[in-house]
């Protein structure tokens, strides 16, 4: 059985410059959110036309899902994350220059569906199995320590000056490309024996087989892609909630809130580090009920301690809840199909999705349906389809389908 060809070691070169990337990579993706909804509205788009910014970068993802992970794979990830940065670095560019800001922000989906693959592909690269889920747990911590900085800052840009916004977030892409080349050249996972269209689609076809085959994978990815698609819609959802509830209209106040969910989510990552592996992922799935029911609460929340409070709540859950069914993708993925093509079909689960739920909520929203309803029907609606998720696992056998490997 083919072994890491690394040294089992969480702070390698490798890993460091890979988490510093991702840190500065995330960070311009939530600042370049908040700094696109700020010139959306300066530009006088109607409210509705926000969560189409998102279902222009989910699109990518889904257009190119067939394509990322056999791309990943079939390049050393550290170069297949720097291609990935500079697009996202023409994107950012481009909304500084005047493109249109839904094709600008598709661009910088067309950069994150290639990195996505070759980020948390690469951590079974550098990493043993037994510490793959603290691998995880490192690389959320700076993705959310990324989340937390990026909301502050293109929240509190925005209000100041939208330009400066995105100029800071250009920067920051520009500074993780540069990280991106500290990266060691780790031989591809698998080189693709022809190059051609039909080659490519029977790849994904028949690895997308695979992993809704095993149990495991086909358990995690159900999960994860609930978490994103709930996230990604929460997002508007606050943007929407926040002078409703408690009558604020600033950028800040909306990013602020952001930010306290991904302190929560650090909190719940390094939880599920401590107790949850990979032969009990099934341990995160209460933290994901009492997601959806935290977000049913907002319907009952007015004052901005308590929204605080609760969206931390809601980060410390979506991290014990995610990491661990994260860790077990990566791994059973790594040993059938390849890391980089397993991430590549949760892309497409996690951000088709997304598409859905995004799309229902801008119909919800235009036809002007109150946010506090709203967010109480979602939160409903995500307790029990990962309630549902929870009783069918706690039904099947162990989760010791695959052994890990040493």
């Amino acid at each position: 059985m083919k072994e890491h060809s690394t040294a089992p070691t969480l702070w390698s070169r490798g890993m460091i410059a890979v988490l510093a990337a991702q840190f500065l990579s995330a960070l311009a993706d939530n600042a370049l959110l908040f700094g696109a909804l700020a010139l959306l509205r300066s530009d006088h788009y109607p409210p509705w036309t926000a969560p189409l910014l998102q279902e222009f970068f989910v699109g990518a993802y889904i257009i190119l899902a067939p394509f990322a992970g056999p791309f990943a794979d079939s390049l050393p990830k550290g170069r297949v994350m720097l291609i990935a940065n500079t697009l996202k670095l023409a994107g950012a560019l481009g909304m500084c220059l005047g493109l249109n800001p839904f094709l600008a922000y598709g661009l910088v989906g067309v950069g994150a569906a290639a990195y996505s693959p070759a980020k948390y592909g690469i951590l079974s690269e550098l990493t043993s199995a037994d510490q793959l889920v603290k691998a995880n747990g490192l690389m959320e911590s700076s993705t959310i320590a990324a989340i937390l900085a990026g909301a502050i800052a293109g929240g509190t840009l925005a209000d100041w000056n939208v330009s400066g916004a995105l100029v800071v977030v250009t920067a920051c892409y520009a500074g993780a490309a540069l990280a991106n080349l500290l990266i060691p050249r780790l031989p591809p996972a698998h080189r693709l024996e022809r190059v051609s269209l039909a080659a490519i689609l029977r790849d994904f076809l028949s690895a997308t087989r695979t992993l809704v085959r095993l149990p495991d994978t086909r358990f995690s990815m159900i999960g994860t892609s609930l978490f994103w698609g709930a996230g990604s819609t929460m997002r508007f959802l606050l943007v929407a909630w926040v002078p409703v509830a408690l009558g604020i209209t600033s950028n800040r106040m909306p990013a602020y809130l952001n930010a306290a969910v991904a302190v929560g989510i650090v909190a719940g990552a390094a939880l599920a580090a401590k107790f949850v592996t990979l032969e009990k992922a099934q341990r995160a799935l209460p933290a994901g009920v009492l997601i959806g029911a935290a977000v049913c609460a907002m319907s009952f929340t007015s004052s901005v301690p308590a929204a605080f409070a609760l969206m931390a709540v809601v980060g410390a859950c979506g991290g014990f809840f995610v990491v661990p069914l994260n860790a077990l993708l990566q791994e059973r993925g790594h040993e059938s199909v390849g890391a980089g093509h397993a991430i590549a079909v949760q892309n497409l689960a996690e951000n088709t999705v997304m598409l859905v739920l995004l799309g229902l909520y801008t119909l919800v929203d235009r036809a002007g349906a109150p946010v506090g309803a709203t967010a109480a029907a979602f939160g409903a609606a995500l307790s029990l389809a990962i309630g549902i998720l929870w009783i069918q696992w706690r039904n099947r056998p162990s989760l010791q389908q695959v052994a890990p490997r040493g």
